[in-house]
């Protein structure tokens, strides 16, 4: 593509702003002072913008997005990016879905059945040597002897 010289841009931001101002007064005339001025405000920005070099950043910045764009949509290889990067997404939700249920056991090694767990040593009867004796409570004597009857103590 041709490049288009530095006066070119400033001829078009000039020519944008006069086709602008004439519209300005048309609106002046018909709707005020107010609508009239506002209207020279926005007809002097393009000429602003081709005299300050905007105008042909905005249009290369604008060529840029269509291209990548154009690129985006005819191009196998960026869809197949795009599936990818669904994919990750993805593994990240489930990895974090596990992670919050607490999910900490490795992939290889099984949970043991309920009949091949440990079970913890039986209680003595009695408190440890040396400790105080434990403040009697009538309740908590009742909810022992309810758990011992129903095996859970």
């Amino acid at each position: 593509m041709p490049s288009i010289d530095a006066a070119t841009w400033q001829a078009v931001g000039v020519t944008l702003s006069v086709v602008a101002l004439l519209l300005a007064v048309v609106l002046w005339r018909a709707r005020g002072v107010a609508t009239g001025l506002r209207a020279v405000a926005w007809a002097l920005l393009p000429a602003a913008a081709g005299l300050t070099g905007t105008l042909r950043l905005l249009w290369q910045i604008g060529d840029s997005i269509v291209e990548w764009a154009v690129r985006l949509v005819f191009s196998p290889v960026v869809w197949a990016g795009i599936v990818l990067t669904g994919i990750s997404l993805a593994l990240f939700a489930v990895s974090a879905a596990l992670r919050s249920r607490g999910t900490k056991r490795p992939t290889g090694r099984p949970e043991p059945l309920p009949s091949q767990r440990s079970r913890p040593a039986a209680r003595t009867t009695g408190p440890p040597a040396g400790s105080r004796p434990a403040v009697q409570d009538d309740d908590m004597d009742d909810i022992e002897a309810i758990l011992r009857r129903h095996g859970i103590s």
